[in-house]
Formats: C-alpha cells, structure tokens, sequence
C-alpha cells in the first residue's frame, strides 16, 4: 500500500508540476484501453481469468520530450508506465518504455528501457495488437527490455534503416548468452509514405534465439501482411520451431475488417504456457502445432475515441521431449469488445 501511494505522489509530481524550466516543456499523453471479454478458459486473457471479465489492454501515462543541445544534436527523453488503477492488481504502476537519449545526423541512441527492435520489427503488421489476440500469444521475442542500448540509423542510402538492442551482461548474471537484436528495415511501417513495409531481424533476448521476416503491402483499401519466425530454446535443444502469420486488413467506410490465420510448431507463446499440463512439458515441449483465427473490426468514433471488436479461437497439440503420446491443448475460444481513447 505505501508502495502505491508513493508510486501515485511521484508521478503526480512529474506529471503536473511546472515545466516552466525546461527549454521546451514535455508532451504528457496517455491512453485508456478496457474490453469485456468471455473466454472459455482464459488462456489469452489479460488476467488469465475465463468466463466474462473485463480486461485493461495495456492502458498507459507518460510524457516525452526532446531539447536541443547543439547543432544537430537532440537530447530525447521518455518515462511511460502501465497504469493499473482501474483493475484489482496490488501494483498501481509497471515499467514500460523509458530511457534518455540523443539524435544526431548519425542516427538515434537510447540507454534505458525499450521494445527490443525484434520486437519492433513487426512493425504494424500485428492486426491486433494490444490486446488478448496479440502476436505475443503465439510466439515469444515480443518483449522490452531495461539496462540496455537502442540504437536506430537514419535512411541509408535512402533505401534501409539498421537498428540495434544491446542488454548489459552484467545486469543478466542468470543469463550465459549475450543478448541482443538486430533488424533491417525497408519501406514505411505506417503505409504513409510507401506502399510497402520489409523487415528481416535476429534475437538472442529472453532466453530464445530466434529470426523473422515481415512483410506488409498496401493496395488502395486492402493491407495484406506476412510474418514467419523461426524460435529455439537456450535451454532446450529440442525445443525450436517455425510460426507464421497471414493477415488482412480492409477499410470499409471508415470501418477497418480484419482476418488473421497463425501456426506456430515452435510452443513460446503465452496460449500453449497457459495450456500444457505443467511447466515442464512448456519447457521440453516438441511437435507442438497450434492453429489461431481471429477476426474483428474497428472503427474511430473521434480523433482520441476508437470502439473495436474480435473473436479469436485457439487449438493444438504437443508431445514432450519427442517421446510419449500426443497430447491435446484445450481448445479456447475469446470474445472482446472494446473501447480506447488516447490523450
């Protein structure tokens, strides 16, 4: 409790004292995002509750800002947490992307907490990002990550960016491998300004090596995107697998449908550590294979107010440790409507 009354005074300070000593005062934003949601078992759940529940899809506050401090040079800064006052966990706040910086015609360098750039390789092919139909429920290397190094290039020859994450070792003594992603990035991940968006990246952060490519493309009202990730365990050897994603997106007056088919054969995802038996078969699991469907669609009430929707179904099978009988995922089924408004 008086860890949450602290957390509350301390970001209430930042948040609303002056700013009038600072060279260009920060930009505080903020979201608030909930879903009434019935699930058959919770398996995807943001709580991890089945029946009807109502879930925070990652509602958030922070500010953002950047100064300059010499020619072409930019100091950047960002503190975010994931607010949690509307729900019943003890924790009022965690930890989301913050970090100090500088941005130079060499590109943009970050110390702090920050989305893993295998993470961000995705960029907005996820149809359903951010809530209980995240990519994140099928495979792993969605993560950030505190302690470590971002590092983004400019456009080279005007083509790619390179981008980097780097994790200090030395803050991930429990961990023997050195951790780190890499990606490349061609086109404009918000189908703004091309028609097309390519990633390729690598990750050995969070206990998993693992690569994938991302492709997204832009035909008038259509958005069709594609991603495949090949994953294997630090740990477990026989643990690895391939995963994919096909999706589309069409906007219809305004309305955005959308369709998203996944298989993943490699069992990282939150779904199948929900499912399995017990927490060894998650670990030395092999000849996983798990189908998801998800369809939904959303629509902008206003500028700040999005009201969105989607049913998703989960299933599939694994065997431990390639020996042993097939064993059988319970089957689960999501409903969510929702609504978000940013601020």
């Amino acid at each position: 409790m008086k860890k949450s009354i602290l957390s509350t005074a301390i970001i209430s300070v930042v948040l609303f004292s002056s700013f009038s000593a600072l060279a260009n005062a920060p930009q505080v934003y903020g979201r608030l995002d909930f879903s009434v949601t019935h699930s058959d078992n919770g398996t995807t759940t943001q709580n991890g509750k089945s029946g009807t529940v109502i879930e925070n899809n990652f509602s958030k506050i922070g500010l953002k800002g950047s100064e300059k401090i010499a020619k072409d040079l930019e100091l950047l800064y960002k503190v975010e947490v994931q607010v949690h006052s509307a729900t019943q966990s003890d924790d009022v706040f965690t930890p989301r992307n913050t970090y100090l910086g500088l941005k130079s015609n060499l590109g943009t360098f970050l110390v702090g907490r920050n989305d893993t750039v295998f993470k961000t390789s995705k960029g907005n092919a996820e149809s359903f990002a951010l809530t209980n139909a995240a990519y994140n429920r099928m495979i792993g290397g969605q993560v950030r990550r505190g302690d470590g190094f971002t590092y983004y290039s400019p456009k080279i020859a005007g083509l790619f960016n390179l981008n980097a994450t780097y994790l200090m070792d030395d803050n991930y003594q429990d961990n023997d491998e050195e951790q780190y992603a890499l990606n490349v990035v061609f086109g404009d991940k918000k189908l703004s300004k091309s028609n097309y968006y390519i990633s390729a990246a690598y990750n050995t952060v969070g206990g998993i090596n693992a690569y994938r490519g991302v492709a997204q493309v832009k035909f008038n009202n259509l958005k069709l995107a594609g991603l495949f990730q090949n994953t294997e365990s630090q740990s477990y050897e026989d643990k690895n697998g391939n995963s994919y994603f096909f999706s589309a997106i069409y906007n219809f007056n305004g309305v955005n449908l959308k369709a998203e088919y996944g298989k993943d054969k490699a069992g990282f995802g939150k779904y199948f550590k929900s499912s399995a038996l017990n927490s060894t078969d998650y670990k030395e699991a092999t000849d996983v294979d798990i189908d998801s469907l998800v369809i939904g669609a959303d629509y902008k009430l206003s500028k700040s107010t999005t009201v969105y929707a989607h049913f998703a179904t989960y299933s599939g099978e694994y065997r431990v440790a390639n020996a042993g009988p097939i064993i059988e995922l319970e089957d689960d089924n999501i409903t969510s409507v929702s609504v978000r408004y940013d601020f």
